[in-house]
């Protein structure tokens, strides 16, 4: 029987690639400081059962999701307003061009001096990162979205908040939805960065406790942990953007690959 091409690609060379890491590490192939998967397990199990790792993937998962949150209704008014308006795309546009090359976490300082060390600072440098991808993401939808939908629609007298919600957003929907996914990703770097610099509490300060402690087995399983946390974040997200554009990506080559 063939073996299926996807499942090589997504359990075969992945397995196999686990299998030898883990084969060097136990015949001491590898350097002291790349632990391989058993002992990361083991330090997972370690900081699990003592509670400090739900523990810390709670506050990191708060911070995260409430930055995320208020970036994204943020970005995503504001970017819907640009794209409407052109006085205002006129002066955002500039303004986020100027900053969006910039590297968020530069402005950590600013917002530990604003919001102290606590979960607040880490919340507003995550929604500031947001809003920046939410933003163009949402004023290049409307832009980008067919006018012959809208005049259609107006020719046939539909008025205007309705033009606006049951044409404009579903029309910019899928582009807006790569922002706001794109913006997800964004949370989760800034916020590992933000943990790293000022923090007390969270998946950052564990890792750097282990990189301190030189227990490099329990740096990965932070780092694992924030992987997981993030690799479920993007299912779910993904999971909510296919019920709500249900339909729009019929005879799309991403409807096909699911």
């Amino acid at each position: 029987m063939r073996i299926r091409s996807s499942l090589v690609e997504n359990w075969l060379i992945p397995t196999a690639v686990v299998a030898s890491w883990e084969l060097l590490g136990r015949v001491s192939a590898l350097p002291p400081y790349l632990s391989y998967p058993s002992q990361i397990l083991a330090a997972l199990w370690e900081v699990t059962a003592d509670g400090e790792l739900p523990q810390a993937a709670a506050v990191s998962l708060y911070r995260v999701l409430a930055g995320f949150a208020i970036g994204t209704i943020v970005g995503v008014c504001v970017g819907l307003g640009a794209g409407l308006v052109r006085g205002v795309r006129n002066f955002f546009d500039p303004l986020v061009s100027f900053l969006f090359a910039v590297p968020k976490i530069a402005f950590l300082p600013v917002f530990l001096l604003l919001f102290g060390i606590g979960s607040a600072s880490k919340i507003a440098i995550v929604a500031f990162s947001c809003f920046f991808p939410v933003f163009i993401a949402s004023c290049h939808s409307v832009l980008s979205v067919n006018k012959l939908f809208l005049w259609a629609a107006q020719n046939m007298g539909t008025p205007p908040h309705k033009l606006f919600f049951r044409v404009l957003i579903p029309a910019a929907a899928p582009q807006l939805f790569a922002g706001v996914r794109i913006s997800l990703a964004h949370a989760f770097i800034v916020l590992f960065a933000a943990e790293l610099i000022g923090s007390h509490a969270g998946l950052g300060v564990l890792i750097a406790e282990g990189d301190n402690a030189a227990r490099f087995d329990l740096m990965f399983a932070g780092i694992v942990a924030f992987a997981v946390l993030g690799f479920v974040s993007d299912r779910i997200l993904l999971a909510v953007r296919a019920r709500v554009l249900k339909g729009s990506l019929l005879g799309t080559e991403e409807k096909a690959a699911v």
